[in-house]
């Protein structure tokens, strides 16, 4: 069965740092675009950061850049959102998501999504 694996999320305290992280299970990672969107309760999904599969550039929401950095891992099998300086409004269920686009408004599905909650 194809699916995507998220691993990490949890509670921080604002200011603190979190890391996600995805992987495939019955296929790889490697050659696809791979992303993170976001979900607060009674809010819509948003994009946060899309990684391309060719020449690895990043893409963030205005929200997150220069706060969270996406990457790959060398065998390109898993995707991370290092997420730093967390703010209370970061809280959401964050889902991993393959081939998303550069301007974060589409993907072609995700997995099941890591809860992240920001609070003091």
């Amino acid at each position: 069965q194809v699916q995507l694996v998220e691993s990490g999320g949890g509670s921080a305290q604002p200011g603190g740092s979190l890391r996600l992280s995805c992987s495939g299970s019955g296929f790889t990672l490697e050659n696809y675009a791979v992303g993170w969107f976001r979900q607060a309760p009674g809010k819509e999904r948003e994009g946060v950061s899309c990684i391309s599969s060719r020449d690895g550039r990043t893409f963030y929401s205005e929200s997150v850049k220069g706060r969270f950095t996406i990457s790959r891992d060398n065998s390109g099998m898993t995707v991370s959102l290092q997420m730093n300086s967390l703010k209370t409004e970061d809280t959401a269920v964050y889902f991993c998501v393959v081939r998303c686009t550069a301007d974060l408004d589409m993907y072609d599905w995700g997995g099941p999504g890591t809860q992240v909650t920001v609070s003091s």
